[in-house]
C-alpha cells in the first residue's frame, strides 16, 4: 500500500528516487522559467517534454527515461487559466495528472509541486493523497511505493509543510477508505466502532451513543424508523469537544451527517442499477467524523460537537411503509411518501437535536441526500444551502481554499414548503414536484425542522463529489475543517 509523507526540500525528496513527478502550472515548466532541480541534462529533458504537453483544461502529462538518476521524469503540465468557479488550487487537475497507476512500480517517488501561493498547499497535498486510496480488497500484496511530497513556489523557494496539512491528507484518505469499505463489513455498529476509533486518543472529546430503542425514549423516531429492521441497530453518535485555555471562542459549531451505511430504497426499492455503490450513503458523515478530527487535532477555538445519524435503510416485516406517519425529534409529524428519501429524516432529528439537546448556535449538516445535486452543481461542487448570508460566503470561500468546491442553491422556505404538503400530517418527506428545485426542497425539509430555534444553518450535498467515479473521494473533511475555523 502506498504510504505518503512530506519533505521540506527538493534535495532531500529526490534523493535515492527510482522517478520524479513534477507537476505545475505550463508558464512555470517552461525552459525559462522551472527553477533548477535536477542535473543540467535532466533538466532539459523536463522542459522538453513539458513543452511538448499542451494541458487542455483540467491538466495533462508524460514522462520519459533520463538514462540518468532519477531513471524517470513525469511531468504533469496544468493549465495557466481558470474560470472564477474554480480552486485556483488547481486541486482536480493536480488530481488527474498524477500517473498513479505507473507509479506502484517504483520503491521510492517525489512528487514536486510548484505552487503559485503557499496557501494552495493543503488543496495540492489533498489532490495527492485522493490519487491513491486506501481501501483495496484486490489479491497479491500491492504496491510498497513510498511517495514523498514537496512544494516551492516558481522561485524554486520550499513551501514547508505544517501539521495541519499532513492532518488533513491522511484523515482524508482515512475518510474515503470508511466509504468504499462493502456494506456487510460497515454496518451501523461497526461504522460506530471505525469512528471512535478514528478519535481515539484526541484530548478534550468526549463520545457517547444512544442505540436501538433508546432512540424512541430520546425521541429520535426519523433514526430510528429508517434503521429499525436491519441486523445492526441504529443509532446517533455524539462526540463533543470543547477548547481549552486561551483563546477560545463562545461558538458553538455542530457538525450533523446522514450516516446511511446502505440504502436499499426501504419498500420503495431502488431500481435496477440504482442500488450498487449505496455503500457511500453515509459519506456526509464520514466527512464530518473527518473534519471534527482535524478540527479537534488542530485545537479548534471554538466548541465542536459531532452528530452522526447511523443507520442501514434494509427490508423485513418491520420496515416501515408508506403512508406511515412519525414524529421526529423537533416534534413535527412526517408522512411518509417515498421510503428512498430516508436520509432527511436521520438528518431532520440530528439537526434538531443538535440545536435542542446541545444548544448549538450554529449546525452543519452534510448528506449524500440526492441524486439531484449531480444534476443541479455536477461531480465537482457540493451544493449548500444556508439560512445566511455569511455563513454561505464562508463555505463558498472554503470551498476555493480548501479544493473542495461548493455552489449555493436557493434558500427559499416560502417557495418550497408546498412541495411537501400532507392532508394528514404536517409534511410529507419527499417532494411532489422532483423538477421543482430537487435538492434545495430537500435542504428546506431539514431546516424545517429548526426552523423555530434562531441557529445559523448550512447543508450542504455532497452525492457528486463525495463518490464520482467508483471510488470515494473523501470530499468535505478539508472543506467543512477549514469554513468552520473560518465562522
Amino acid at each position: 500500500m502506498p504510504t505518503l509523507s512530506f519533505a521540506n526540500s527538493v534535495r532531500t525528496a529526490v534523493k535515492g528516487s527510482d522517478a520524479v513527478v513534477v507537476i505545475g502550472p505550463a508558464s512555470t515548466l517552461a525552459a525559462d522559467a522551472l527553477p533548477a532541480l535536477f542535473d543540467p541534462p535532466v533538466q532539459r529533458l523536463t522542459t522538453d517534454l513539458a513543452a511538448l504537453i499542451k494541458p487542455g483544461d483540467l491538466g495533462a502529462g508524460g514522462s520519459t527515461l533520463t538514462g540518468a538518476s532519477p531513471g524517470r521524469i513525469y511531468v504533469g503540465v496544468l493549465p495557466d487559466k481558470l474560470s472564477r468557479y474554480n480552486t485556483p488550487t488547481r486541486a482536480e487537475s493536480i488530481r488527474r495528472v498524477i500517473p498513479a497507476g505507473d507509479l506502484g512500480q517504483y520503491k521510492k517517488v517525489a512528487l514536486i509541486l510548484i505552487l503559485d501561493d503557499p496557501s494552495h498547499y493543503l488543496a495540492a497535498a489533498n489532490a495527492v493523497g485522493r490519487a491513491f486510496p486506501l481501501f483495496s480488497a484486490k489479491g497479491g500484496n500491492g504496491s510498497d511505493l513510498k511517495l514523498t511530497i514537496v512544494a516551492i513556489d516558481r522561485h524554486g523557494e520550499t513551501i514547508k509543510s505544517n501539521p495541519r496539512i499532513a492532518e488533513t491528507m491522511e484523515t482524508t484518505r482515512a475518510i474515503a477508505s470508511l466509504v468504499d469499505t462493502p456494506p456487510s463489513d460497515l454496518n451501523p455498529e461497526t461504522y460506530a466502532h471505525e469512528a471512535r476509533q478514528l478519535l481515539h486518543g484526541l484530548k478534550g472529546v468526549k463520545i457517547k451513543e444512544i442505540v436501538g430503542d433508546a432512540l424512541v425514549k430520546q425521541g429520535l423516531m426519523g433514526i430510528h424508523t429508517v434503521g429499525r429492521c436491519a441486523l445492526a441497530a441504529p443509532r446517533m453518535l455524539i462526540a463533543s469537544y470543547t477548547p481549552a485555555g486561551k483563546g477560545a471562542s463562545e461558538r458553538h459549531v455542530a457538525l450533523v451527517g446522514k450516516g446511511v451505511t446502505y440504502d436499499t430504497g426501504g419498500l420503495n426499492i431502488k431500481i435496477q442499477g440504482a442500488m450498487p455503490n449505496m455503500k457511500c450513503d453515509m459519506a456526509g458523515s464520514a466527512a464530518l467524523l473527518g473534519a471534527f478530527r482535524v478540527l479537534v487535532a488542530s485545537g479548534c477555538k471554538h466548541r465542536v460537537s459531532l452528530v452522526l445519524c447511523i443507520a442501514e435503510n434494509a427490508i423485513g416485516p418491520a420496515a416501515y411503509k408508506p403512508d406511515d406517519i412519525i414524529r421526529l425529534h423537533s416534534g413535527k409529524t412526517v408522512e411518509i411518501n417515498n421510503t428512498d428519501a430516508e436520509g432527511r429524516l436521520l438528518l431532520a432529528d440530528g439537526v434538531s437535536y443538535a440545536a435542542r439537546v446541545l444548544k448549538a448556535d450554529t449546525v452543519i449538516d452534510a448528506a449524500t441526500l440526492t441524486g439531484a445535486q449531480l444534476v443541479a452543481t455536477g461531480l465537482q461542487h457540493a451544493a449548500v444551502v444556508s439560512n445566511d448570508d455569511e455563513v454561505e460566503k464562508t463555505f463558498i470561500a472554503a470551498g476555493k481554499e480548501s479544493g473542495d468546491l461548493v455552489h449555493p442553491l436557493p434558500f427559499a422556505p416560502e417557495l418550497f414548503k408546498a412541495e411537501f404538503d400532507s392532508a394528514v400530517a404536517d409534511m410529507c418527506n419527499s417532494v411532489r414536484n422532483r423538477a421543482n428545485a430537487q435538492t434545495a426542497c430537500a435542504a428546506q425539509f431539514v431546516y424545517w425542522q429548526i426552523d423555530d430555534t434562531g441557529v445559523k444553518w448550512c447543508h450542504i450535498d455532497l452525492a457528486g463529489p463525495a463518490f464520482p467515479k467508483n471510488r470515494a473521494t473523501g470530499f468535505g473533511v478539508a472543506l467543512v475543517a477549514q469554513a468552520v475555523d473560518d465562522l
